[in-house]
């Protein structure tokens, strides 16, 4: 058992090692490949530079915003719920879905737009880790099916605003990362792809709610929305 503890740290260890290297070695990566000569002579006025020098900003935001995701989620979880902790805690391989969307998401170009998506990305950004902070350890990137003695129903806080706000924010911040590329076909895989999965999830886990919670769920259902599009959660039959 000791052994394979010292080798569940390790693992750990290396990946928020290389996730860690990553922020620091991406901007340096970008900055020494974008010093093209030949371009800057090109295009000699203020107009161009400027041009360059906010390409290379937006794509190192970029960069570092996924690849800094999985390392802050991590840490996030470590704070409000350590006992939860294990590798599937870094969120590198949840689901197909994500995989796929997230090595299509390099079909790319570059327009005022991108701004749109930076907002989008940093709000979406923000409620995730607020309704992280707000559950406390109520909070698991794992449906639970058992209810624990410390399990109780938030309400308060970005909860009096949307059911499920973490995955409201999660659902805005992916689509965000397309909207600062502008790729239209990425958008629309994306939404769909988050729109499907959080569906089912939401579903799922209210389940579980109900069984926790009874009629106080039921009642905080009624009132707050999940916050998603076209998506109410599990539906009961009043009989």
């Amino acid at each position: 058992m000791a052994g394979n503890k010292l080798a569940l740290e390790g693992k750990i260890s290396i990946i928020s090692f290389l996730l860690g290297l990553g922020v620091v070695i991406i901007p340096l990566i970008r900055t020494f490949a974008g010093h093209l000569d030949w371009v800057f002579d090109y295009l000699t006025g203020v107009r161009g530079k400027i041009a360059i020098a906010v390409y290379i900003a937006v794509i190192n935001g970029f960069l570092l915003i996924i690849y800094k995701g999985p390392l802050y989620k991590y840490l996030v979880t470590a704070i409000i719920n350590p006992r939860s902790l294990s590798l599937d805690s870094f969120l590198l391989n949840h689901s197909v879905e994500y995989t796929v969307a997230a090595v299509s998401s390099w079909l790319k170009q570059l327009s005022w737009l991108s701004l749109v998506g930076l907002v989008m990305v940093l709000c979406g950004d923000f409620l995730r880790k607020s309704a992280m902070l707000t559950a406390g350890s109520n909070f698991n990137h794992i449906v639970q099916n058992e209810k624990a003695q410390s399990h109780v129903l938030v309400t308060d806080g970005v909860y009096a605003f949307f059911r499920h706000p973490s995955y409201v924010g999660w659902f805005y911040w992916s689509i965000g990362t397309q909207v600062m590329l502008c790729n239209p076909v990425c958008i629309a895989g994306y939404t769909m792809a988050s729109w499907r999965f959080f569906r089912e999830r939401i579903e799922e886990e209210e389940l579980s709610l109900i069984h926790f919670f009874g009629e106080d769920y039921l009642e905080y259902k009624k009132k707050v929305g999940t916050g998603l599009p076209f998506i109410s959660g599990i539906r009961i039959n009043s009989s």
